[in-house]
C-alpha cells in the first residue's frame, strides 16, 4: 500500500500561518519520520509521498534530504516559485537533493480565482512538465474551472487533484463542485486523490456515509485507475486518526474489484508520480 499524501512539520522551527485558529490547536505540535513510521507500520503501508505545506523552497530542500535518508518516503511533492525566471533552473537543483516527484502550491488560499492562469503561472507549470515532475493542484471549487483550463493547454503536464477539490461535505454541497469534477475527468492528464474527505466533513460527526456520494463521484468521473489513496496525515487527526481514514478508504472503495483497488491504493500512484 501506498500514501500518496501526508505532511510533516514542527512549528518551533518553521511559521506555519494556515495552523493558527484554535480550532486547528490539536495538531499544532511536531509530526516527525517517527511518527509516520508508526502510523503507516501499523496500517501496513510501505512507502509514501511527503507534500508541502508551505510555499518555502527551504521546506522542500529540507524534505528531500530527509526522503534521501528515509526509505518509507518514495517521493516529494515540494514547492518553488512558479513565476520565477529561473524555475527550471530551481527545479534542476531541487531534483539532484532527493526524490522530488511533484510541485504544489497553495492555489486555494489565493484570491483570484484565475491565479493558475497567470502567464508567468503557466510558464512555470510547463517547466515542471518539462523536469518531468507532477503538479499537484489544491484548489477549492471556486478554482475547479481554471484548473480545467490548465490541464487543457498543458496536455503533457501530469497533475494530480489534491482532496478531490475540497467539496463541501459538511454542508452537503453539491454543485458546482460535481460539475467541476466531470469536466477535470475529461481530461486524460488529470487523476485525483481520495483524501483529504474526513476534514471537509463535520469533524466530530462524520461518518462514512456522508462521504459516499462524493467517492462514488469522483470514481464515476475519472475510473479507479486514475485515482490514489492519500491519508492527508497528520491534518486528518481533526477528524479521525489514521487508522480511521484508511478503514474509511477501503469502506469507500468496497465495491470496486480487486485490480481497480490495487490501483487505487498502490499502482496509480507508483504510475503517476514515478515511484521505485
Amino acid at each position: 500500500m501506498i500514501d500518496s499524501h501526508h505532511h510533516l512539520w514542527d512549528p518551533a522551527r518553521r511559521g506555519y500561518p494556515w495552523l493558527s485558529g484554535d480550532a486547528l490547536s490539536p495538531i499544532r505540535r511536531p509530526y516527525t519520520v517517527d511518527d509516520l513510521r508508526t502510523v503507516t507500520t501499523a496500517a501496513g503501508v510501505h512507502a509514501t509521498v511527503l507534500v508541502q505545506t508551505v510555499p518555502d523552497q527551504g521546506e522542500t530542500e529540507e524534505f528531500l534530504s530527509t526522503a534521501a535518508a528515509e526509505p518509507l518516503i518514495a517521493g516529494v511533492v515540494g514547492w518553488v516559485d512558479l513565476a520565477a525566471p529561473d524555475v527550471a533552473e530551481r527545479l534542476a537543483r531541487l531534483k539532484e537533493l532527493g526524490p522530488l516527484v511533484g510541485i504544489r502550491h497553495q492555489v486555494e488560499d489565493e484570491p483570484a480565482a484565475e491565479w493558475l492562469l497567470r502567464p508567468e503561472v503557466l510558464r512555470g507549470l510547463a517547466a515542471v512538465g518539462a523536469a518531468g515532475l507532477v503538479y499537484d493542484l489544491l484548489v477549492a471549487p471556486a478554482q475547479i474551472a481554471a484548473a480545467q483550463q490548465v490541464a487543457r493547454r498543458l496536455p503533457e503536464l501530469p497533475l494530480v487533484l489534491d482532496h478531490a477539490a475540497k467539496p463541501g461535505i459538511a454542508a452537503g454541497e453539491w454543485q458546482p463542485w460535481a460539475e467541476g469534477i466531470t469536466g477535470l475527468a475529461e481530461r486524460e492528464n488529470v487523476h485525483c486523490k481520495l483524501s483529504g474527505l474526513v476534514t471537509e466533513a463535520d469533524w466530530h460527526e462524520w461518518q462514512v456515509g456522508h462521504l459516499r456520494r462524493y467517492a462514488d463521484h469522483v470514481f464515476a468521473a475519472f475510473g479507479a485507475q486514475r485515482v490514489l489513496f492519500g491519508s492527508d496525515w497528520p491534518v486528518c487527526e481533526l477528524a479521525a486518526a489514521y487508522e480511521v481514514v484508511l478503514a474509511a478508504a477501503l469502506s469507500l472503495t468496497g465495491s470496486l474489484s480487486d485490480p481497480e483497488r490495487l490501483a487505487v491504493f498502490e499502482h496509480t500512484a507508483t504510475r503517476v508520480y514515478r515511484l521505485g
